[in-house]
């Protein structure tokens, strides 16, 4: 009941969170990589111990490009001794200039395994395609819960149900979001598809306990009916919390010390998506708990207001 009684300091913190998730993108944006926007991707090997990336990124600051690349590219480490290389899109003079840079020591023995080339057409039919997905998503969820729930109808309908979810679902995605955008304008961190991905997941994953806790309302909603000392619907929210708390901490942490392993010790292109899933799933198993029951809550009290 002291997640119930206290949801206006819940309520506060996640309201916050938002605010300052959707000014950061209003702000900055997000920083699009080349699956989005287009641009030129070159994987390369050394053959002994890769050199730092200040070196590397000094080789290919001495071109002078029209129009520069300088500030406009990401160098990631990538394997043993590899790095990937992004920047806009490059006419095959300027490929080759730059990959002459890049080896032009020749003690170096580098092997450009890949170079790929996409054009920002293609780009914008990556953006319209995630942003599709994840709206279908949303739509199936709302549909679902409200299928799923169609037997609940007091106190609050179970269309209300399927609102709540998408309410908290959204506070899942912005927030991430936010924090890419600040991650993005001060450390470079591009969006991939890999963040889309990582989205889905924390949008499937946050939905799961979101259920969890309102299967547990409907059946404790069940069992009360008829009842001569009838529990009031706060009263029954309250103890569904309690009821599924430990099982959903303990199912969020297992996942969550998981995927900071990956984020930790796992490859360098793996640290952004690991990274998306650990704020996710974090504010999802918070938004499942302390945000989407107690919206149930909120609703039900203010339809007995009007």
């Amino acid at each position: 009941m002291i997640i119930v009684k206290y949801r206006k300091i819940f309520y506060a913190i996640s309201v916050l969170l938002v605010v300052a998730s959707i000014i950061s993108l209003s702000v900055w944006g997000l920083k699009l990589g080349i699956d989005f926007k287009g641009g030129t991707s070159i994987e390369f090997q050394y053959g002994v111990d890769r050199p730092g990336v200040d070196v590397v990124k000094g080789k290919i600051e001495t071109l002078d490009f029209n129009p520069s690349i300088k500030g406009s590219y990401s160098l990631v480490p990538y394997g043993q001794n590899g790095y990937v290389l992004k920047t806009r899109n490059l006419s095959e003079p300027e490929r080759a200039f730059l990959m002459g840079a890049i080896q032009s020591n020749p003690a170096e023995k580098i092997e450009f395994k890949k170079v790929n080339t996409i054009g920002p057409t293609l780009g914008q039919t990556s953006t319209n395609k995630a942003l599709i997905s994840i709206v279908l998503v949303l739509i199936c969820i709302v549909l679902f819960i409200t299928f799923a729930f169609r037997k609940v109808s007091k106190p609050v309908s179970s269309w209300k149900y399927g609102l709540i979810s998408v309410l908290a679902l959204s506070h899942d995605v912005i927030i991430p979001m936010g924090l890419f955008a600040v991650l993005g304008h001060y450390l470079g961190y591009e969006v991939d598809t890999l963040f889309v991905t990582a989205i889905l997941v924390i949008l499937g994953f946050s939905i799961h306990d979101t259920i969890v806790v309102f299967d547990r309302t409907r059946e404790n909603l069940k069992n009360s009916r008829g009842d001569k000392n009838a529990k009031s619907f706060e009263t029954i929210v309250g103890e569904s919390i309690n009821q599924t708390f430990t099982r959903s901490l303990n199912t969020s942490l297992t996942t969550l010390f998981a995927v900071l392993m990956v984020f930790l010790f796992g490859p360098e292109a793996t640290k952004n998506f690991s990274l998306v899933l650990l704020v996710g799933i974090f504010f999802g198993t918070y938004s499942s708990i302390f945000i989407a029951s107690n919206l149930l809550v909120t609703i039900e009290k203010f339809q007995k207001k009007v």
